[in-house]
């Protein structure tokens, strides 16, 4: 476990980097990403099912990344975008891509639709996330209009 978090923390440093992130916030970066990948191994080791692990952790990711970006006055894309960099099934796309070039369509088929879901649920878990905190900041929206309007 140790090994796989100290690898999902400089991907996503190291991606960070690639992204041209700002070199204050490359270490937090890094520690979204560490923090996802944790979620996801441990909820895939308490028997969820891929796509329910991954769900969460792009949503954890997310809303850790919208708390740094509020600490460090930075886009919540800079957090969010390395963050997610460990959970994407890249291996498996290879791999269905690998097994429809050696003509086993139908593990080819299984792993590209399991690559779908997987890509599907990262985008359904930060969509949640963010749809969570509009719902949470609307309350301090509405008085701060009443606020304004007297």
């Amino acid at each position: 476990m140790l090994v796989q978090l100290v690898t999902s923390f400089v991907a996503s440093a190291a991606f960070s980097i690639l992204f041209n992130v700002p070199r204050k916030v490359l270490l937090q970066c890094g520690f979204v990403g560490m923090l996802g990948w944790a979620l996801y191994v441990s909820l895939s080791a308490e028997g969820f099912d891929l796509v329910i692990s991954t769900v969460a952790a792009a949503f954890f990711v997310t809303l850790i990344s919208q708390i740094l970006a509020r600490m460090f006055k930075t886009p919540i894309i800079v957090f969010s975008v390395s963050g997610i960099i460990p959970l994407v099934p890249g291996g498996l796309a290879y791999d269905a891509m690998r097994l429809f070039v050696e003509g086993d369509y139908s593990l080819a088929t299984q792993s590209a639709a399991r690559a779908f879901l997987i890509s599907g649920a990262i985008a359904i878990g930060l969509i949640f996330s963010e749809v969570t905190n509009v719902i949470f900041k609307r309350p301090s929206l509405r008085k701060e209009r009443a606020r304004r309007a007297s």
